[in-house]
């Protein structure tokens, strides 16, 4: 019995030791948070905000969220409408156990790790499982990993990192695959609709190689198959975000030239002045690119003279061609490629391919290190710790962005307390509407006789406009607000017909209601504002989030795809 327990034990330990590396390795890229504290990326203020309205919303009993009230400075945007669910759920989650000064640093340090497993379950159906561990260290450090964490705080793209190595693994296997295949991508699109562009395109040729070199449709059904039952389980998401793109200036996303993919390949240089910081920003990913193809060169290169090819050719030859892929869309003459595949221009930067190069970079490079003896395997590992120590700390130091006071969680805690709200999201603005014209610091209704009326001013400091008591944009017109993120009441006294315009941007899913009689029209400001018209007297706004048609048709096909799961579910377990 004895003997059976210290077997086991060590069974288990051997089992462990893998995953545990892997965590600690993802403790190490994320020690410089620790140390100097959180980066202030480029996205670092839009999910931190995301999050603290989420939870919010929570709180208040609105378990799916639409709208996130604090956009706009008070007046909102339909966020949660667009943007994918899955990280700023995990985000709230983590704010509410964690804290926020914690949540940031442990969002990273999962999307990490979950990196490093993730290439590393890959990686076991080629490599031995040292080897693969190895894989799962290297893709954590690889360069875009840390760049998303530091640089950017890109968490959703991040997720790509844990889920396109799924998508290959799931794509490979023969056998009980189609579910974990449809659930993947189903993941990737509601962490991140880039990322579920990616992983669809790529999934496509990915299966058609393997279709070829296995001379058997059989990768292509499966894939189809899954993409499907995948795409059906995120319909709850991705039918109203389609559908409801028309009510929004979705192509904001795009508009600027900084966005666009013909003004982002590597190492481009422009003379137009509006694009300097463009062009800064585009000489680091550049050079993140370069640094991330020279690996995957150099582990190839070893692999094929010392013909140490992870796998069988039917594995390794399709791993191998996704960098030449992803090499191919950074260069100019892809640009063809971009402007035919539909979607794919919402990318806007050609270097977001770089999280698919993760996996087979990583690979490739451990296949060619690993050593056959123990003493070589034991050298190996002292290298690569110090290695990563290296590149974690070069991250910290030179992509880390240090955040001035009102970007520091405590400086947004504060001021998100204090009811100030936060710039929004131009792609989620109305149609023809300014997020620049939103004025700050607004009551929650203004009663006016001119619905067009200006509301604040701004300086040359600040072009925000900024309302004050003093400017006299506003009749007198005391009220009571009430109500939480979707469901708000507005009681006041109207000293004179006009019209009152609510610090709520206009939305068709808006049920708006004045003394009882539905508003069919929200007006049409310059500002995006809810402009209501009123006789003198008692008036009585109520707003009520409405769950539209295509919400209800997306959460049916949602079921449908669920109910469907589980039936693909038995099948292959009784198969």
């Amino acid at each position: 019995m004895k003997g059976k327990w210290t077997v086991d034990r060590k069974q288990w330990t051997k089992r462990l030791l893998g995953p545990m590396l892997i965590l600690l390795a993802a403790a190490v890229a994320t020690a410089p948070l620790l140390l100097n504290g959180f980066s202030c990326g480029h996205d670092f203020d839009f999910h931190l905000v995301s999050w603290m309205d989420a939870r919010d919303a929570w709180q208040n009993g609105t378990f799916y969220p639409h709208w996130t009230p604090s956009a706009n400075f008070g007046a909102g945007e339909p966020r949660f409408l667009f943007y994918p669910p899955l990280t700023w759920i995990l985000g709230a989650a983590l704010g509410a156990v964690l804290g926020w000064q914690a949540a940031p640093v442990a969002m990273a340090f999962l999307l990490l790790a979950g990196t490093g497993l993730a290439v590393r379950v890959l990686a076991k159906q080629m490599l031995p499982q040292g080897a693969a561990t190895l894989a799962g260290c290297i893709a954590i450090f690889s360069g875009y990993a840390l760049y998303c964490v530091y640089e950017r705080s890109a968490y959703g793209e991040m997720v790509g990192g844990c889920t396109i190595p799924l998508a290959l693994l799931f794509a490979m296997r023969q056998k009980r695959s189609t579910l974990w295949l449809a659930l993947t991508i189903a993941a990737s699109w509601l962490a991140n609709a880039p990322v579920g562009v990616m992983v669809c395109y790529l999934l496509a040729a990915f299966v058609i190689v393997l279709a070829i070199m296995r001379r058997s449709w059989a990768p292509v059904l499966r894939a189809a198959v899954a993409v499907s039952l995948g795409l059906g389980l995120a319909a709850f998401y991705l039918v109203p975000a389609a559908v409801e793109q028309r009510w929004v200036d979705i192509q904001e996303a795009i508009n600027d030239p900084g966005l666009q993919v013909q003004n982002s390949f590597i190492f481009a240089h422009h003379a137009s002045a509006a694009l300097k910081d463009h062009d800064i920003e585009l000489f680091k990913t550049s050079l993140v690119a370069t640094t991330m193809f020279a690996m995957f060169s150099t582990g190839f290169l070893i692999c094929l003279l010392r013909k140490r090819m992870p796998g069988e050719s039917n594995i390794w030859l399709p791993l191998a061609l996704i960098p030449l892929a992803v090499l191919f869309l950074q260069l100019p003459l892809s640009l063809p490629v971009w402007n035919l595949l539909p979607k794919l221009s919402f990318l806007q930067f050609p270097w977001r391919w770089l999280v698919v190069l993760e996996a087979p970079l990583a690979i490739f490079l451990a296949s060619s290190k690993w050593p056959q003896t123990q003493r070589g395997r034991i050298t190996l590992v002292c290298i690569s710790a110090a290695a990563f120590v290296g590149v974690a700390w070069f991250a910290g130091t030179r992509f880390q962005q240090v955040c001035d006071d009102e970007d520091s969680v405590a400086g947004m805690t504060q001021a998100y307390e204090q009811g100030q709200g936060s710039i929004g999201t131009d792609e989620y603005a109305p149609q023809g509407a300014d997020n620049t014209l939103v004025a700050q610091k607004l009551p929650v209704a203004c009663l006016v006789s001119d619905a067009t009326a200006t509301l604040g001013e701004g300086d040359a400091d600040d072009p925000q406009p900024v309302w004050r008591a003093g400017q006299a944009s506003c009749d007198p017109f005391p009220v009571i607000a009430t109500g939480g993120e979707e469901h708000r009441r507005v009681r006041g006294m109207a000293s004179h017909a006009g019209y009152v315009v609510l610090r709520l941007r206009r939305y068709p899913a808006w049920n708006v209601r004045v003394n009882d009689a539905p508003v069919t029209d929200q007006g049409n400001r310059d500002d995006g504002l809810m402009v209501v018209p009123v006789q003198p007297g008692f008036v009585d706004v109520t707003m009520d989030w409405t769950t539209t048609s295509d919400v209800k048709l997306g959460r049916w096909i949602s079921l449908v795809a669920l109910l469907t799961a589980a039936g693909v579910l038995f099948a292959e377990r009784k198969k």
